[in-house]
């Protein structure tokens, strides 16, 4: 039987990370297994945005050792043909007088005390970094210069191209379909009808992450959303890839904008999505509703964008948790069993410090956060890691 240090069971970004840190870390036994393609998943649908601004302080720390890497990748890696994508244009995120200012003036303080590069400006000020947007005297607007948007595609290959170079397994089109035991200990995994063994187990399987539950008897909480996201193009105000990323507080849908393809505007809410009952990242269909309800939204803030056409639509599959914050460490009652689930939206901007803060834990390093803050446990204790902004995944 073949037998490794860990098997790493799923390989969008956050699986390739954590696969590139145990062989970063020195373990010379890696496999990670991936049911289809390394980052056809979930994560080939995320939007990679990258900013550090968060109400929970240990989001700000793991955004902020992220952003290290993604600023500096070629080095990280020790790849110098490493390439993530990185569009460093800013980000920008405006919030009406009220709860929702006093949240965002408190999250600016907690990213000063990080020693992140912040600001407030005024309206003048952020009509001149994103000319194409309107912005309101009574706004609150933050503004975050180190801060933008990668390539899920270009990241998610250098941690695999990199864990590989390091003597790290990957296959792909190998569906893992149960746990193998010892008592109260895990051995390893059943994959294509054989067992491969091991002496740690990292589930990294997003919105798979049920599978792991009927494994293992535990409950793991957890909610599927789909979400739409569109493009828009107007030949009027193109959306350059100069101008910042937003996030518009002052919206209903909670609007967070990019620049797409270096003229368009990639859009969507940052609500709570469509619940489903199961896994599925076949495209769905984004209704005409949705697009005009959002439309609607993107021209009281981008007037030009009233007469935009619709460019393309797309749908993401997000893994929620309760507090919209991801579960990291042991599962309990089963010794070697480890998790990394429930990323709710913040999972591409996170993926280089959990890939670190995991491997670190497994091999029971300390990290840059607590691993036990983001425990399975918080759920029962009432420790939630709630953020100020309410459900979504700007928390």
């Amino acid at each position: 039987m073949e037998r490794y240090e860990s098997i790493v069971v799923g390989g969008g970004v956050i699986g390739a990370s954590i696969a590139y840190h145990l062989a970063r870390l020195g373990q010379r036994r890696v496999l990670l297994l991936e049911r289809g393609m390394i980052g056809q998943g979930t994560t080939a649908q995320s939007s990679c945005i990258l900013r550090t601004h968060y109400t929970v302080a240990e989001n700000v720390a793991l955004a902020q050792a992220a952003w290290r890497v993604f600023a500096d990748f070629p080095r990280y890696l020790d790849d110098p043909e490493a390439d993530c994508g990185l569009t460093r244009c800013g980000y920008l995120i405006a919030a009406p007088a009220g709860e929702k200012s006093d949240a965002l003036r408190m999250a600016l303080d907690g990213q000063r005390h990080f020693g992140i590069c912040v600001e407030e400006i005024d309206a003048p000020r952020a009509r001149a970094l994103l000319p194409i947007a309107e912005f309101g005297d009574d706004e609150l607007i933050g503004h975050e210069p180190e801060a933008g948007f990668a390539d899920a595609y270009l990241v998610t290959s250098a941690f695999a191209r990199s864990a590989r170079r390091l003597g790290a397994k990957i296959r792909e089109g190998a569906e893992v379909t149960g746990l193998a035991r010892s008592g109260d200990r895990v051995t390893g995994v059943l994959c294509g009808g054989e067992q491969i063994g091991a002496d740690q187990v990292i589930c990294v399987q997003n919105v798979w992450s049920g599978e792991l539950a009927r494994w293992t008897g535990l409950a793991l909480p957890l909610t599927i959303e789909r979400h739409s996201v569109m493009s828009l193009e107007t030949r009027a105000a193109p959306y350059s890839r100069g101008m910042p990323v937003f996030k518009d507080l002052a919206s209903p849908g909670l609007l967070y904008c990019r620049s797409y393809g270096g003229a368009q505007m990639l859009v969507s809410e940052g609500l709570p999505g469509e619940a489903l009952d199961a896994p599925d990242t076949e495209q769905a269909d984004v209704p005409l509703d949705k697009v005009l309800e959002v439309g609607e939204q993107v021209a009281r803030r981008f007037p030009a964008y009233a007469e935009a056409g619709l460019a393309s639509s797309w749908t993401g599959l997000y893994d929620v948790t309760p507090d919209w914050n991801p579960v990291l460490g042991p599962l309990p009652g089963i010794e070697g069993l480890w998790v990394a689930y429930g990323f709710s939206g913040h999972g591409f901007k996170f993926a280089p410090a959990v890939g670190l803060l995991v491997a670190q834990a497994m091999l029971g390093q300390p990290g840059v956060v607590p691993i036990e803050t983001y425990s399975l446990s918080r759920f029962a204790r009432g420790r939630l890691l709630v953020g100020r902004y309410g459900s979504g995944a700007v928390s």
